[in-house]
């Protein structure tokens, strides 16, 4: 059950991409080092960021259209949800909201009650290889949670089951400096309401006087489309809630400004942040700001 005294960290972020390759290059020349492709047992695959502070960004695509077929009419939600988020978004965006937990089952159990629950857990395992080239298996345990049948977004928790040992520091060195995942930031009509949706997942009380919460390791903040165009200098996409931008922090804001420049990449300042609007490949606005 949601406890106020134990927030739950951000786990990930879920970015559809039409292609992993596009993703890949994308990223790559934000400056972001990006993992090996991993394949999932359900048809798709991804390429992750990782960062110092356990995080991480999950660019994924799909893979295998049939596999991805298959897991749908069994019932598979990560594939449902997945598919409804680019039927009605299309293949780029930022569609999940991922928490840790130790209990998956637990949360599961909660989300029903609440009247959320966005359908049955899903478990599964998939192939690992390390940097070091040895092989394990990555197993875990995931609780959905939403609002509804929209195609906006959902979120869910995720317990790791099986976590291969291995060395992710040349995976968390990046060119941009980023170390961390400062905030998540989504738009919608009713804040308030979308908090207390967000807020059991995440294992805390909504704190809706200030339009966000307080995960373990990140803030997540919902804010109205004039609030997100005033704080970004972008204007808020369409729909009743969206998950809409990422701030990092990065240990230098002027050199990674600077490699922005050097690759051409579209950019803008405001106030103390360095924002990057969408592009394919990267799903939602990115923003860096100084780690203090």
């Amino acid at each position: 059950m949601t406890n106020a005294h134990s927030p739950r960290p951000i786990d990930h972020l879920v970015l559809p991409a039409a292609s992993l390759d596009v993703a890949r290059s994308r990223l790559g020349a934000l400056g972001f080092t990006v993992a090996p492709t991993g394949v999932h047992p359900f048809g798709t695959e991804n390429a992750c960021v990782y960062f110092a502070d356990g995080t991480f960004l999950e660019p994924l695509a799909v893979g295998d259209a049939a596999l991805a077929d298959a897991a749908v009419s069994a019932g598979n939600v990560f594939i449902a949800r997945d598919r409804l988020f680019r039927l009605s978004h299309g293949d780029e965006g930022f569609s999940a909201l991922v928490f840790g937990t130790a209990d998956a089952a637990s949360d599961h159990a909660d989300f029903r009650a609440r009247g959320v629950s966005a359908g049955d857990m899903l478990s599964f395992s998939r192939d690992f290889v390390g940097p070091d080239g040895k092989s394990d298996t990555a197993s875990f345990r995931l609780a959905f949670a939403t609002a509804g049948h929209t195609g906006d977004a959902f979120f869910f928790t995720c317990e790791r089951i099986n976590v291969p040992e291995v060395d992710r520091s040349a995976l968390q060195a990046h060119a941009n400096s980023a170390t961390r995942l400062v905030a998540v930031t989504a738009t919608g009509s009713r804040p308030g309401e979308w908090l207390e949706l967000i807020a059991p997942v995440a294992g805390v009380e909504a704190s809706v006087a200030e339009n966000s919460i307080r995960a373990a390791n990140a803030t997540v903040e919902v804010l109205d489309g004039s609030v997100f165009a005033d704080r970004f200098d972008l204007a808020a996409p369409d729909g009743p809630f969206r998950l809409a931008a990422v701030t990092f922090g990065v240990k230098n804001l002027a050199a990674a400004e600077a490699m922005l420049r050097e690759a051409a990449i579209l950019h803008h300042r405001i106030g103390d942040l360095l924002v990057v609007p969408p592009a394919p490949g990267q799903g939602a606005a990115f923003a860096f700001e100084e780690n203090s």
